[in-house]
């Protein structure tokens, strides 16, 4: 077996299913971790961090979060939204770091598109706030991993942009890279040539090159090729992210990745 430790990305923002459900999940099924979406029924303020770090802490699971992203702007030209966006990723760091959490997935991301906005305009300001949030992280504990996008900035294919230009870590989505046109010979090539500063991986499974989120193994994705580089000596976190309320097919992605992984 290898180093990696494994989690899934909770579906708990529809509230569906609970958080303590969700840790319940992670425990019963021998995960390493939860990925906590915070935003929906799991947005900062709704939470009850208290009872929830609790939980957490009784199934001895390590934590990692997802911010939220659907209506943060980061890239918007307007500086009173986007100073708004940048203080809610800060607080949602400040709270990911009070419940203990490694490492927090970032979408650099806006809604500021063709033909009213260029990307001369917001990608700069996309990079500035990776880089001002990587800044906020470091100083509280939690390590930013910002995750490569489908079909819009920043997709797989401009992340060397990201890694030139700040020095936050990366989620590398296999879905979003495969929607944007890398294979699993192409995938695995960006990882062993980034196995540095890609820190978390969501195995993202899918029938085409489609965002599905299908439980893992249940698509085509070609995952044994795609993980290989980073089998050996690589010690980075590793999330299914399935969209189901169904916790069978959470038990079975989490025997079909330590397939891959073994």
């Amino acid at each position: 077996m290898t180093d990696i430790r494994t989690g899934f990305v909770t579906q708990t923002h529809t509230g569906d299913v609970t958080a303590s459900e969700a840790v319940e999940q992670a425990d019963t099924f021998g995960f390493d971790f939860l990925e906590l979406y915070m935003d929906g029924a799991t947005e900062r303020r709704r939470l009850d961090r208290e009872s929830f770090v609790d939980a957490v802490e009784d199934a001895d699971l390590a934590l990692l979060v997802h911010l939220p992203f659907v209506d943060l702007d980061l890239g918007t030209p307007r500086d009173d939204v986007r100073d708004a966006a940048l203080a809610e990723h800060r607080a949602c760091l400040d709270a990911a770091a009070e419940m203990g959490a490694e490492k927090a997935v970032l979408h650099a991301s806006t809604h500021a598109t063709y033909p009213e906005w260029d990307a001369e305009t917001t990608h700069p300001r996309m990079l500035d706030a990776v880089r001002q949030l990587d800044d906020h992280g470091g100083e509280v504990g939690v390590e930013v991993c910002v995750e490569n996008l489908p079909g819009v900035s920043f997709t797989v294919h401009e992340f060397d942009r990201v890694f030139e230009e700040t020095d936050a870590s990366m989620t590398f989505d296999t879905g979003h890279a495969r929607v944007d046109g890398m294979d699993a010979d192409a995938s695995a090539a960006f990882l062993d040539d980034h196995r540095d500063r890609v820190s978390h991986v969501h195995v993202n499974d899918a029938r085409g090159a489609k965002d599905e989120h299908v439980p893992t193994g249940s698509g085509t994705t070609e995952f044994e090729a795609i993980l290989a580089p980073l089998l050996d000596d690589w010690t980075g976190t590793v999330s299914a992210e399935v969209y189901t309320f169904d916790a069978d097919y959470l038990e079975l992605s989490k025997r079909k990745l330590d397939e891959v992984l073994a």
